[in-house]
């Protein structure tokens, strides 16, 4: 296969000074992309910013090996700091073409023991920070001939110990991307999340979760370089699909599926019948409906 091309791509990467972004921007500008590399150089929890400037040393390799990037430290938890990133973009490239949300922030604790302002936080960043760079991104990526989005989710949505703050953002930010893939049908725009896995400074802040085995399992055998192909293919013009979810983690992809099963139709329906029925209702069959996001589709109502 020949290879994919990035050249005269513009691409936006949050939370792109570490880890798994630093792997996506790294790798789209070796394939000829312009990237803005996002990092407010925050701790692992959104408490604060560490000091240093990591969006800059990204910014710095990318360079040093013939790559186009430029760095913004905006916050995107906030409304100013999303449309910094979107201008940075314009005014460096004159462009933007594709946004991958990818920052995020972690802590655990029983869903008692978190405060609500740390619910709050999770939601600024995972889901309305992602939100607010799509909006402030939106115009461009319609204009744009092939406008992509990325989003970050995870495998924390469908239910993770002491993570209900976390897992509920990122089930926020699904609904978002589904949503989304609705509204660039018609422009041609492409909205797709993954849900990554890899050793990274969030995992390690999960590790209380996980067990020795898992985590010496994610330091050692899931990169973040794993990761990011999957990412930079969906941004490509190439890639036609929007509005899946996909698991990445350590050289394994796989397609998370939504389905309805057949279930029972019943308009008598009574408590009774319902528990009589209930292997029926949970049976996952041949004939169960994948919910996908196609122009054929009808949005539901209800």
């Amino acid at each position: 296969m020949t290879a994919l091309d990035f050249t005269d791509r513009v691409v936006v990467v949050t939370g792109a000074g570490r880890g798994i972004g630093r792997a996506h921007a790294e790798l789209l500008a070796s394939r000829g992309a312009a990237v803005v590399v996002g990092d407010l150089g925050s701790a692992i929890d959104g408490s604060g910013v560490d000091g240093d400037d990591p969006a800059r040393e990204v910014v710095d390799a990318i360079t040093a090996a013939g790559g186009k990037a430029v760095a913004c430290s905006a916050d995107i938890s906030t409304e100013d700091g999303a449309v910094e990133l979107v201008d940075t973009a314009l005014s460096a490239f004159g462009q933007l073409d594709a946004v991958i949300n990818n920052a995020g922030i972690v802590r655990t604790a029983p869903f008692d023991e978190v405060p609500y302002e740390e619910y709050q936080r999770h939601l600024d960043v995972h889901y309305f920070g992602a939100l607010r760079v799509c909006r402030a991104a939106w115009p461009h990526l319609l204009k744009s001939p092939a406008g992509r989005v990325v989003n970050t989710i995870s495998q924390a949505m469908l239910g993770n110990p002491d993570m209900s703050h976390y897992g509920g953002s990122k089930g926020a930010l699904f609904g978002l991307t589904r949503n989304l893939a609705l509204e660039g049908l018609k422009s041609g725009v492409k909205v797709n999340a993954i849900a990554p896995g890899a050793g990274t400074r969030m995992a390690e802040a999960a590790a209380d979760t996980l067990s020795p085995e898992v985590m010496e399992y994610m330091r050692t055998q899931l990169r973040p370089e794993h990761v990011a192909p999957v990412a930079a293919y969906l941004v490509h013009p190439t890639c036609t699909v929007s509005g899946e979810v996909f698991n990445v983690a350590g050289g394994i992809v796989n397609r998370l599926a939504i389905l309805n099963t057949v279930g029972i139709h019943d308009p008598a329906l009574t408590i009774e019948t319902v528990a009589e029925r209930f292997d029926d209702i949970m049976a996952i069959t041949p004939d169960a409906i994948p919910q996908i996001v196609a122009p054929a589709q009808v949005p539901a109502t209800s």
